[in-house]
């Protein structure tokens, strides 16, 4: 007999499922109108194989990050370096410098070129450790001692005076050397030109018509020897205290000619000019130029009363008796305390200078009758070289004597002894009185 079926059981299941299906119907009205957000996506972290560790982790991020085995992050520039590295490749169009960082601007100047130009660098880097490598990079030999120890100095005096040597008048363009006044002005106190070149002598052209006519022979003109003219270069020079001039032509070969070694008239007025016009000039020096008596009278003339001139030296010339006696009238009107007439044929004397040299000179028996008579009142001279000079050996003696006296002089003076030259010739030296 089968059991009867339980009916509230019944009823009450197809009530919840009833209910269920309106409570769904209702859900499924409410998403229709208002939207659910949808929930991301959660990717599991991949699991951890067996010996996981740091090591295994940087060789894994590594090969992920770069194909490189060797890149790392130490290789990576930092920002101030890319920005060094334009300052120093645009300096030329656009210099920067002063507005750096003292660490910074060390860099830049250590890596900058010594080839950029002078107009970008002259007045702006001052650093010696630059200019040291512009002196080195162009001249083998470099003695910084005698430009005062300055990497700057030597490097705008040598360079001018390297414009100077090769200037051909009519040829070069006179503005390579003015150009640079506004660059090298205050550091140029030395100029030693050792080389003048003349004009360039053009071939001569063919003359038309009959080669005899004498009117065609009177119009031809030598071209002009006069040299590069220094006025305007050493009137913008403000600080110049020494100017060492020789003219004449190094290594000129088979091409020698005696007009490659002249001083011409138009150099002698034009340097004295000069000279007189530079009032911070204290060492002049003109040697192995042919300086005869004529030109040298020009020259010391320019010097009488100059303010400043402490040095002259006009040695290995051809200055005579003339010239002597110009050099006698400069020494009453100048403050000279150095002169130096070595090889010439001239007798120069003085009261009140310290030192002078004769050498090499053609006094003979009256010249040293008067060198005596000048040093009677002198108290002053201590050094008197007159090497290889025809004087009398009584003549020796005496201004040996009168040196001594001088010398004891002044060490009285001063508690300082003072160092001298050599005594006044071998002849001097073996006798113990001189």
């Amino acid at each position: 007999m089968q059991e009867p079926v339980d009916t509230p059981t019944l009823s009450a299941l197809s009530q919840s499922s009833i209910s269920t299906q309106g409570k769904s119907s209702s859900v499924a009205q409410t998403s229709s109108v208002v939207p659910q957000p949808l929930r991301p996506s959660i990717v599991p972290p991949p699991s951890k194989p067996k010996g996981w560790n740091s090591g295994a982790s940087a060789n894994r991020m590594r090969r992920i990050i770069a194909e490189d085995p060797e890149w790392s992050l130490a290789i990576v520039p930092l920002l101030t370096e890319l920005c060094i590295q334009q300052i120093v490749k645009n300096f030329q169009n656009n210099p920067i410098l002063k507005q750096l960082l003292p660490e910074h601007k060390q860099k830049v100047l250590d890596l900058l070129s010594p080839d950029l130009p002078l107009a970008v660098t002259a007045n702006l880097i001052h650093d010696e450790s630059y200019w040291r490598r512009c002196c080195t990079q162009r001249w083998p030999v470099c003695h910084v001692a005698n430009h005062v120890g300055s990497w700057k100095r030597m490097f705008f005096e040598r360079h001018l005076e390297n414009l100077l040597k090769h200037f051909i008048p009519n040829t070069t363009d006179p503005a390579v050397v003015l150009d640079l006044l506004p660059l090298c002005r205050d550091y140029v106190r030395r100029l030693r030109v050792d080389q003048f070149l003349p004009p360039v002598k053009l071939p001569t052209p063919p003359r038309g018509g009959d080669p005899t006519d004498s009117g065609s022979e009177t119009e031809m003109e030598e071209p002009a020897t006069d040299h590069y003219q220094l006025g305007e270069l050493v009137a913008g020079l403000s600080h110049l205290e020494e100017l060492d001039l020789v003219y004449g032509v190094k290594d000129c070969g088979m091409n020698f000619e005696w007009n490659l070694f002249l001083f011409t008239y138009g150099d002698c007025h034009s340097l004295a000019a000069t000279i007189k016009a530079c009032h911070t000039l204290k060492v002049f020096r003109l040697t192995r130029s042919k300086v005869d008596d004529d030109k040298s009278r020009i020259l010391i003339h320019s010097l009488l009363d100059h303010p400043a001139l402490e040095e002259l030296d006009l040695s290995h010339n051809l200055i005579g008796d003339r010239g002597a006696r110009a050099a006698a009238k400069l020494l009453s009107h100048s403050r000279l305390r150095v002169l130096n007439l070595a090889n010439n044929q001239v007798l120069a004397i003085n009261t009140t200078l310290t030192s002078i040299n004769l050498s090499c000179n053609h006094i003979g028996l009256d010249g040293g009758k008067q060198l005596l008579e000048g040093m009677s009142d002198n108290s002053t001279l201590l050094e008197f070289d007159l090497r290889l000079s025809d004087v009398a050996q009584e003549s020796e003696y005496l201004i040996g004597q009168a040196l001594c006296a001088n010398r004891e002089a002044a060490r009285q003076r001063t508690s300082n002894p003072s160092h001298f030259m050599s005594p006044v010739s071998a002849k001097d030296s073996e006798n113990p009185a001189g």
